[in-house]
């Protein structure tokens, strides 16, 4: 028997355990009929760090495809971050209904008896309100992130980059309050580097006045859409997204997405910001049994959409390394073009739901689509992708020495946990019963930090000893005061 029918094989024994979708190192996601057989499609653990993309349209069952590949990832031992759009995912921290669809389902697939279970689960949003706060500070997010968030030109990007240089130089002047935590310690060094533009002219550049006001905005706009409660401490600490339930299956940790995609910049800026954390603060691992993490990016062409230059490089070399961390990304979004060529070319994995071509365009894009998998003599691609009811997917995945399989029509596996969304009080609850993170990120601090050293330093008595360092820090050794 095949590594893959086992893994069928072990899925139809009576009360199923999550784990039985794991097997050999594979796990299931669902089941292709070829000739008379029902042959199971399986994504192997080995090469799940090589990456992957779903598409598809709306409405064709990207998101229970989501929940199936958070539920087989989990059910292995492996944490997983996914960002929930509409709500619906929540419901895997919930046991499922034996409804008939569902059942149908699974006895097309050759899966003889339906199990139902919950899945550990960590909630998480950027607005405190649907899960745990996460926070970042501002210099943690860098000034590349944070000009594309501010949607600033290359002029203004520079004064932004003079403003993190002069805090950082005032840091290893002896200045340790000077750091830049949250939006109101960046608008005060703004302001700073403003008033003091004329005498930092010859070792920074030029700071004009117009810039400084411009940027000023861009963050009280920042300020308006909520970005404010994300920057600040107590910062995430990326190794909370990697932990295992004590029965060994990884916590899906869910953020709340609903509120976020209401400024998609941010949405965008913060996944990226994710990924590029994990990528600087995991060790290099090589190629494991199984990913450390597994990210899964829903409506990842946020990602990619006007992004300069410098972000998308950014976004292909984290996606090319972050293998080595471990760590397996799946891009979710509706059509392959969505994804640039160079990094489409790094996600092996896919699953493509229906598309639906009503315009030459759609068209086009559906070919292109079609061409990205390895051609099956049995499947004419491009009629399939126009043709797959709801549930369904035309899926190719990596195996062997990390070759694609050639693709087949599969059937996704039926979900074990709920379809759809928990209730608020069921997600409250959830939150509140998790006391580690709670007790950890559930209060926000107001730390010492650079605007609470500039007014010091504003102030009468701060000017006098500010003016008093210059006429005698040299002989002092740069000693700063209080």
């Amino acid at each position: 028997m095949t590594a893959s029918a086992k893994a069928m094989a072990a899925a139809t024994e009576p009360a199923p355990d999550p784990r039985d979708y794991v097997q050999d190192g594979l796990i299931l996601i669902g089941a292709s009929k070829q000739g008379h057989d029902i042959v199971p499609e399986c994504i192997e653990l080995a090469l799940a760090n090589r990456h992957g993309l779903v598409t598809g349209a709306t409405g064709t069952g990207k998101t229970v495809t989501l929940q199936v590949l958070a539920e087989g990832f989990s059910a292995a031992g492996i944490p997983v971050f996914a960002a929930d759009i509409k709500g619906d995912l929540s419901g895997i921290a919930m046991a499922g209904e034996p409804k008939p669809q569902l059942v149908s389902r699974a006895e097309e697939i050759g899966l003889t008896r339906y199990g139902n279970t919950a899945f550990p689960t960590a909630f998480w949003d950027i607005f405190g309100n649907d899960g745990h706060p996460v926070r970042a500070t501002v210099e943690d997010m860098g000034p590349l992130l944070l000009s594309r968030l501010m949607e600033l030109t290359e002029p203004q990007e520079g004064v932004l980059n003079i403003a993190f240089r002069w805090a950082a130089d005032e840091r290893a002047a002896g200045d340790k309050k000077m750091s830049i935590l949250d939006l109101k310690d960046l608008r005060a060094v703004i302001d700073e580097m403003g008033k003091r533009a004329a005498s930092l002219r010859s070792t920074y550049g030029n700071i004009a006045p117009a810039t400084v006001g411009v940027i000023q905005r861009r963050l009280l706009v920042l300020e308006e859409q909520g970005a404010d409660r994300f920057f600040g401490e107590p910062a995430l600490d990326i190794m909370d997204f990697v932990k295992t339930a004590p029965d060994g299956r990884g916590v899906v940790n869910i953020l709340a997405a609903e509120k976020l995609m209401n400024t998609p910049r941010l949405y965008a800026t913060f996944l990226l910001w994710l990924l590029s954390e994990l990528f600087e603060k995991l060790p290099e691992v090589g190629d494991l049994d199984k990913p450390k993490l597994v990210f899964l990016f829903d409506e990842a062409h946020l990602l990619f959409d006007e992004a300069p230059k410098a972000v998308i490089d950014q976004v292909e070399r984290v996606t090319r390394l972050i293998r080595s961390k471990g760590v397996g990304v799946y891009y979710v979004t509706q059509s392959p073009g969505d994804v640039p060529d160079r990094i489409s070319a790094q996600l092996g994995n896919r699953i493509q739901h229906a598309l639906r071509a009503f315009t030459p365009r759609e068209q086009k894009s559906i070919r292109a689509a079609a061409d990205t998998f390895r051609p099956n003599p049995d499947i004419d691609t491009e009629r399939a992708i126009q043709e797959l009811k709801v549930g369904e997917a035309l899926v190719s995945f990596l195996h062997n020495k990390g070759e694609p399989s050639m693709v087949q029509r599969t059937l996704i596996r039926p979900p074990m946990s709920r379809v759809g969304p928990l209730t608020p009080a069921e997600r409250q609850a959830l939150v509140a019963a998790d006391k580690v993170n709670g007790a950890k990120y559930g209060h926000t601090l107001d730390s010492d930090a650079a605007h609470a050293r500039l007014a010091a330093r504003n102030t009468v008595v701060g000017k006098m000893q500010q003016s008093f360092r210059n006429a005698f820090g040299n002989i002092l050794g740069g000693k700063r005061f209080s």
